[in-house]
């Protein structure tokens, strides 16, 4: 019995490990590499370089983000074990007609990836000014930097597309 105990323990503890990391939850954005350019040349190991990504909101059709974020070279970022930088910059646009799929809460997580090995994160979170009918993107890395997250935030008018019909409200999509 005791062996059974240990086992479920073990489990539960790697569980919520899991979800420490981000590597379970709900379904977000996948990500597109744009480009990459170099920033810092090295001899015998991969250049440091910036790594522009785009990713679609996955609740609202009709949003896209783009991002910015550094990415080290040299040995340890050729091994994939370096610590990245906090560092990221965003910008949203309307790509198209605004649909909501499903209401959201604010602050809810569009995009996430680990930034380290164990203890930074990128988050891009999405929130709804009501008052000016604007979703507003934020994108920050969880690991605090003299007290205070490095972060970015970008805004997105809904509108009517093609100036055609009636903009959608996002107050009544946020729960």
């Amino acid at each position: 019995m005791r062996a059974c105990g240990t086992t479920s323990s073990r489990a539960l503890a790697l569980a919520l490990f899991a979800l420490g990391l981000g590597l379970t939850g709900p379904a977000q954005a996948q990500e597109d590499l744009i480009f990459r350019k170099s920033t810092v040349w090295k001899m015998l190991t991969p250049n440091d370089k910036l790594a522009v990504y785009g990713v679609d909101d996955p609740i609202v059709e009709g949003v896209a983000c783009h991002y910015t974020i550094p990415e080290k070279g040299g040995v340890s970022g050729m091994f994939g074990v370096a610590e990245e930088v906090s560092e990221i910059s965003l910008a949203c646009r309307q790509v198209g007609p605004i649909k909501f799929k499903e209401k959201f809460e604010q602050g809810d997580v569009v995009f996430r990836e680990r930034r380290s090995m164990v203890w930074k994160k990128m988050q891009i979170v999405r929130g709804c000014d009501i008052k000016r009918n604007v979703l507003v993107y934020l994108v920050y890395s969880d690991k605090l930097i003299d007290g205070s997250p490095q972060n970015s935030t970008s805004t997105v008018p809904i509108m009517p597309w093609g100036g055609v019909g009636e903009a959608p409200k996002c107050s009544d999509w946020v729960r």
